[in-house]
């Protein structure tokens, strides 16, 4: 009798045949499996399992970590709908209902999901059928979603780096090349070292969240002489409230590509990975034909824009899973290993893919490369304001009459970017708060709207600037609420690594809602509710493993710095009064 492994799947045999040639072919594989059956059979995983020599307990553990691998067929899809903190500020039972009754032009079971922040918070509400993305059911102008339609940047007035050129069709390689694009490899390749000292007299830092010194991570990858090295791209832009990567990639790709590219010159990497999150299926074709244009051209390849040296990029699409934002769960997810965090050091700068030595950046970061080349790194750095370098992306949603995407000086104030640029509330409410770097930087409150953007003075808040997500709350919103539903998608999104955020962020969204519902005449609640909470507090910021449950601490910490007596209605079982009613006393 033959073992369950010989009884093969001759397509899975053929992918995989196909594939394992390519670098880091795990994801691949599996999206091949699940795009050809609709899902992962038993059998296939086993193929998979034997080829990358990983016991099949662990394989499972990994697929079924990711949220939209399938280990079942479903030939009709449900409709999933966004739950998160920009999109449940509308009535989302409502929405469910109508969107039900939609023509949306898919087959669909008529069943509604809840699924994390898809990045589309600048067109509330966007539905999931399958895989194709539907926005604006807020509106009830339902729409597919495609990378063209993406909402390109307002006009600020202001002088720009990375939005510059963003509006007069650079999407295209004859776009970007009539505006200047591709001029930087020649450079990196002849002078590696001119360019880390343009980066570090710049100011570049990481756009992704960590402000990490762009120049000083190339310069250290560079120096390695272990090989071969790796570019990586992370496009996993996975924070609630965060989309602009989104924008970058749809509507400017090949800044994006010219950066890797000349990372990958000045380090001696030859191949570069976009790490591109899976809610993102029209960038997939988009980015795509943007490699294929580029490569065609000779701007990547075997000799990369004439240069004798190669370089290519290939995309790596990840399977929903918050934690791959983090760079060491990223490579940990394109190694197909089970996507935790890792201790560091050692850093990826020595050890990242496969142990190699690698650059991860953001998209963000990558998209400023080209432009600091060109126009030299006095002017990156004399756009910022005071002693703050450069501009910085912010993505702006929630109760405010323009969201959007606006690129800013680094020090600009957080009123100049809501008011002036972004238009206010719609209707004149006052604002009652922001959530800071998407939702796992903390709350500013009303009283400290004027505070600069930029990271030092964010910190002197107790609030963190991260990768720049704002959502904005109206006086009529509970902002008790608002942090359960970031502590809820922390818990949700918790790679359940290190227990003390495995059971915090729970524990926390736990006592949340038991204060919320204490409010409504459920006598249940903890006698000290602040005491629990400052030690959840503590426990989380001082030894979880990663950034997820080492920022969780700011959503409370701000939360009560702003609004305590709004907790203290919820402990004393009051229905709190919005910030309207009490102004109107």
């Amino acid at each position: 009798m033959k073992s369950e492994v010989e009884i093969q799947d001759p397509v899975t045999t053929g992918i995989l045949d196909r594939l394992m040639t390519q670098p880091a072919p795990f994801l691949e594989v599996l999206h091949a499996i699940q795009d050809h059956h609709g899902y992962l059979p038993e059998n296939a995983l086993k193929q998979v399992a034997d080829r990358f020599k990983i016991p099949i307990s662990e394989l499972y553990g990994t697929v079924t970590f990711y949220h939209f691998f399938q280990l079942e067929p479903k030939p009709i899809p449900d409709i999933r709908i966004c739950e998160n903190s920009t999109c449940c500020l509308h009535d989302l039972e409502a929405i469910s209902s109508e969107v039900v009754d939609a023509d949306l032009g898919v087959a669909h079971s008529g069943q509604v999901e809840k699924i994390s922040c898809p990045g589309r918070c600048d067109t509330p509400v966007p539905i999931l059928v399958g895989e194709k993305f539907f926005h604006g059911a807020r509106a009830g102008a339902v729409a597919e979603a495609t990378a063209a339609e993406m909402l390109l940047p307002p006009e600020t007035g202001l002088e720009e780096c990375l939005f510059r050129d963003i509006r007069d069709g650079v999407g295209t390689l004859d776009g970007a090349l009539a505006h200047g694009a591709w001029q930087g490899p020649a450079m990196a390749a002849s002078d590696p070292q001119q360019v880390i000292a343009q980066l570090k007299e710049s100011g570049l830092t990481g756009r992704g969240g960590a402000g990490f010194p762009t120049g000083v991570k190339w310069e250290a990858v560079k120096n390695e002489s272990r090989g071969p090295k790796y570019i990586i791209c992370n496009a996993d832009e996975s924070e609630v409230g965060c989309f602009k990567d989104r924008v970058l990639m749809a509507h400017s790709p090949h800044a994006m590509l010219e950066g890797m590219a000349c990372a990958g010159l000045v380090t001696g990497a030859e191949i570069g990975i976009v790490y591109l999150r899976w809610e993102y299926p029209e960038i997939l074709e988009s980015l795509q034909i943007a490699i294929d244009e580029a490569t065609r051209a000779g701007m990547l390849g075997e000799d990369a824009c004439g240069t004798g040296i190669p370089f290519h990029i290939l995309i790596r699409r990840g399977a929903g899973a918050y934690i791959c934002g983090e760079e060491t769960s990223l490579l940990n997810s394109l190694e197909g290993k089970h996507p935790f965090p890792r201790e560091k050091p050692p850093f990826p700068t020595t050890h990242g893919l496969f142990d190699l030595p690698t650059v991860v950046n953001n998209v963000e970061t990558f998209c400023a490369v080209p432009a600091i080349l060109e126009k030299g790194a006095a002017w990156f750095r004399d756009l910022g304001l005071g002693e703050n370098a450069g501009t910085r992306v912010f993505s702006v949603s929630g109760d405010i009459t323009r969201p959007g995407n606006y690129e800013v000086p680094v020090g600009t104030s957080l009123r100049e970017l809501l008011d002036t640029h972004a238009g206010g509330t719609p209707d004149g409410k006052a604002i009652q708060g922001v959530t800071m770097a998407g939702i796992s930087g903390g709350f500013v409150g009303a009283a400290d709207l004027d505070v600069a953007l930029d990271p030092a003075s964010l910190t002197e808040l107790g609030a963190m600037l991260g990768a720049g997500g704002i959502i904005v709350h109206d006086e009529s919103r509970c902002m008790i609420q608002a942090a359960r539903e970031s502590m809820h998608f922390l818990a949700q999104e918790s790679c359940g690594k290190c227990f003390p955020c495995r059971i915090g962020t729970v524990r926390v969204t736990e006592l949340l809602d038991e204060l919320i519902d204490h409010s409504t005449g459920n006598p249940v609640i903890r006698s000290h509710p602040l005491e629990e909470l400052a030690d959840l507090e503590e426990v989380l910021g001082e030894t979880s493993a990663c950034g997820l449950g080492l920022a969780a601490p700011f959503i409370t910490k701000t939360m009560k710095k702003y609004w305590p007596d709004v907790l203290q209605d919820y402990i004393e079982g009051r229905r709190p009064e919005r910030q309207g009613e009490r102004d109107a006393k």
